[in-house]
């Protein structure tokens, strides 16, 4: 975690990938652009898995490896353990986001499926006839029109953003774990009894 470059460059990566989620997360309330009743959201957007898990969970480890680095981040152990903290709390929030947005594929969209009343005409299914691979079905759902598409999209992207996330927190976790108990972290010049 005192890698300084590294950091930083882990930092500015998990800044990006956490914005994407919440424009990603955002725009699952607009279904194909269209503004809908809360009620005809597909619940599992209401899990906020891009604002709070991928998305405000990450941004705090993010802007600390941001900030990184500076003249007191190997002074000594116990000032380690803050930045490891932060990155188990984006660890969570990206598996967290993973999670819900493998759960969101799966149960498939919210929507009318030309009887006049929503429903989730997926959930159902078995892993073998999933709708997900079986595009031709997908016609199933008349309103709102190609919500299915805007969700596998949109949830897919939700998914990868989080497996990437905690991937780069995880590593965070591991770096500094190591620098804490192996005590990798000394600078030129710096006295090891120091840093206890």
């Amino acid at each position: 975690m005192c890698s300084e470059t590294g950091s930083r460059y882990t930092g500015m990566l998990l800044l990006a990938l956490a914005t994407a989620a919440i424009v990603a997360n955002l725009l699952l309330y607009f279904p194909n652009g269209q503004v809908l009743e809360p009620a005809y959201i597909t619940d599992f957007v209401w899990f906020f898995h891009g604002f709070l898990g991928a998305g405000l969970l990450v941004l705090v480890p993010a802007l600390m490896l941001l900030r990184g680095g500076g003249e007191d981040c190997c002074a000594h152990r116990c000032g380690m353990l803050f930045p490891v903290l932060l990155a188990i709390q984006g660890t969570v929030g990206a598996v967290y986001c993973v999670v819900i947005s493998s759960l969101g594929l799966l149960s498939g969209p919210f929507c009318d499926t030309g009887s006049g009343n929503y429903t989730y005409p997926f959930r159902n299914d078995s892993l073998e006839d999933n709708y997900l691979f079986n595009q031709p079905i997908w016609t199933t759902c008349q309103e709102p029109e190609h919500i299915v598409l805007w969700n596998v999209v949109l949830f897919s992207i939700l998914l990868g953003i989080g497996m990437v996330e905690a991937m780069l927190c995880l590593s965070q976790v591991i770096s500094g774990l190591c620098d804490i108990y192996c005590g990798t972290c000394i600078r030129k010049g710096q006295d090891p009894s120091t840093r206890l």
